[in-house]
C-alpha cells in the first residue's frame, strides 16, 4: 500500500493507543495464571494479536471485548503440539521460546519477515545447555523440545533484553531456583523493568542483586483479575516529535507521566532539543520553539535504553539546527529493518543531510526537506517517520508499504489525518 502524505503542520489531541511492551507481558502472565484475567487495552495491533495467537496455541482462551479482552488460563492438561505464529514479532518469538522450554512441550515456531535472521545467541545456547534441543539458528519454522531445567543462565544482555524477559517469565515455573547472571553491556534496562513490574502484579518474586536476578522456582501465577494497560510512549512520540517540528502544538492524552516506559525519555530529549513542553496529570502537550521565540538545536543521544525513538529523534534532528550525534545505537541493525540504514536512507532521499556511524547517525539539520518517495522498508516505525518528517517537506511524501504501520499502530494514519 502507497500512501502520500502532505507537508504542512500538525496540531491538535491524539489519544496514546495502549502500550504494546505492556500487553505482551500482561497477556503472557495471564496465560499462565490461576484464574481469568481481564485486560483493559482497547486497541490492538498485529504484535499484540501474534502474542494472543500464540498463546492460545499453548492451551489459554482468549476473548475480546470492547474494552480489551478476557484471558482464561492455559489448560495444563493439553500435551499436543502447538504450532505458534509468531508474525514479525520479535517480543512473541523471544519471550515465549523459554515459556515453551519451561511447558517442556514440543513446540514449533512460525516465523515472518526478518524475524528469523534476527539473532538467538545467547538465549539460543543457555537454553540448549539446560536441557532443550532447538533448531539450527535461523531455521524457519523453528523447533524447540525438551525439558527446560533450573540453575545457573549467564547471557551477554548487549544483543536484546527480550532474552532476560523471556526467562523471568520462564524460570519462576521451574522446580528448583535459578539465576540469571548479565554480563556485558546492559542495553534497554527499562523494558526489563517493565517485566519484573507486570511480574509483581502477578505474585511472581525476583530479586536483582548487582548484575544478578534471583529467581525462585515452584511459583504460581496468580491473577490480580484487572490490568489496565497505560498508554504507548513509544508510539505517542511521534505525535509529540511533530508538534516540537512546526505547529501549535500536539497533545497526547492517557500517557501514564510515571511510566516505567524507557521511551517516556521523548519529553526530556524534546526539552533538550529546545521544543516547549508542559505536562498534565495524564497529558502532555509539546509546541514548537518558534512559537515561543526561540528555535531547535542540535543534540547528543545515548540510543542505549532508547532504541525504539532513534526513528523519530533523526527527524527532530533534520529540523534543528547544528549537528545532532545518535551514539550507543549498533543493535537497531538487527530490528525489523536495519534502521541506521533505513533512517538514513529514508531522511536523505526527502533531502536531509545525514550519515551512519559505526553505531549510530550524525544528522546536520536546519534545513526545509523537498519531499519525494520513500520505502517503509517493511518496518512501521520507518513508515511512520516517513510520515512525520513530511511536516519538514516542501512537496509530499509517498510511502511504499506503508501498511508497515499495521505491526504497532494500525489506527496511524487516520490519526494524522486529524491533525492536518
Amino acid at each position: 500500500m502507497d500512501i502520500k502524505v502532505m507537508p504542512g503542520s500538525l496540531s491538535g489531541t491524539v489519544n496514546a493507543i495502549p502500550s504494546k511492551s505492556q500487553t505482551h507481558r500482561a497477556l503472557i502472565c495471564s496465560a499462565l495464571a490461576d484464574v481469568p484475567t481481564h485486560i483493559k487495552c482497547e486497541g490492538t495491533s498485529r504484535d499484540i494479536e501474534a502474542t494472543a495467537s500464540c498463546l492460545t496455541a499453548l492451551g489459554a482462551d482468549i476473548r475480546s471485548e470492547m474494552s480489551g479482552c478476557v484471558v482464561r488460563p492455559r489448560n495444563s492438561d493439553d500435551n499436543g503440539e502447538p504450532a505458534l505464529h509468531c508474525g514479525e514479532s520479535g517480543s512473541t518469538f523471544r519471550f515465549l521460546l523459554p515459556v515453551a522450554a519451561a511447558l517442556g512441550r514440543k513446540t514449533e515456531f512460525k516465523l515472518e519477515g526478518r524475524l528469523s535472521e534476527r539473532p538467538l545467541s545467547p538465549l539460543y545456547e543457555e537454553l540448549v545447555r539446560h536441557g532443550c534441543t532447538l533448531s539450527s539458528q535461523g531455521s524457519n519454522p523453528f523447533f524447540i523440545e525438551g525439558q527446560l531445567a533450573p540453575g545457573s543462565y549467564s547471557l551477554d544482555v548487549g544483543v536484546s533484553s527480550q532474552f532476560i524477559s523471556g526467562l523471568l517469565f520462564a524460570l519462576p515455573l521451574l522446580d528448583g531456583d535459578s539465576e540469571i547472571n548479565m554480563t556485558g553491556r546492559i542495553e534497554s534496562l527499562p523494558y526489563i523493568e517493565l517485566t519484573v513490574a507486570m511480574l509483581e502484579k502477578f505474585g511472581i518474586k525476583t530479586e536483582l542483586k548487582d548484575i544478578t536476578f534471583l529467581v525462585p522456582g515452584g511459583q504460581s501465577y496468580r491473577s490480580p483479575r484487572i490490568i489496565t494497560v497505560e498508554g504507548d510512549w513509544s508510539n505517542a512520540a511521534f505525535w509529540l516529535a511533530a508538534g516540537a517540528i512546526d505547529g501549535n502544538g500536539i497533545t497526547c492524552t492517557g500517557l501514564d507521566i510515571q511510566s516505567r516506559q524507557g521511551d517516556r525519555a521523548i519529553l526530556e530529549l524534546l526539552s533538550k532539543f529546545g521544543a516547549n513542553v508542559v505536562q498534565g496529570s495524564s497529558t502532555v502537550t509539546v509546541s514548537s520553539a518558534k512559537q515561543h521565540g526561540g528555535k531547535l538545536s542540535g543534540i547528543e543521544i545515548d540510543a542505549r535504553d532508547i532504541p525504539d525513538l532513534v526513528p523519530v529523534l533523526s527527524v527532530v534532528a533534520a529540523a534543528a539546527e547544528g549537528t545532532t550525534k545518535v551514539y550507543n545505537a549498533g543493535r537497531l541493525r538487527g530490528k525489523e529493518s536495519d534502521r541506521l540504514a533505513a533512517v538514513t536512507d529514508t531522511l536523505s532521499r526527502l533531502g536531509a543531510d545525514i550519515h551512519e556511524t559505526g553505531d549510530g547517525l550524525i544528522i546536520n539539520g536546519g534545513v526545509t526537506l523537498t519531499g519525494g518517495e520513500v520505502s517503509s522498508w517493511g518496518d512501521h516505525r520507518i513508515a511512520m517517520s516517513a510520515a512525520i518528517a513530511a511536516v519538514l517537506c516542501s512537496e509530499p511524501v509517498i510511502i511504499t508499504g506503508a501498511e508497515a504501520v499495521n505491526k504497532s499502530y494500525p489506527g496511524f494514519f487516520k490519526e494524522r489525518k486529524k491533525l492536518v
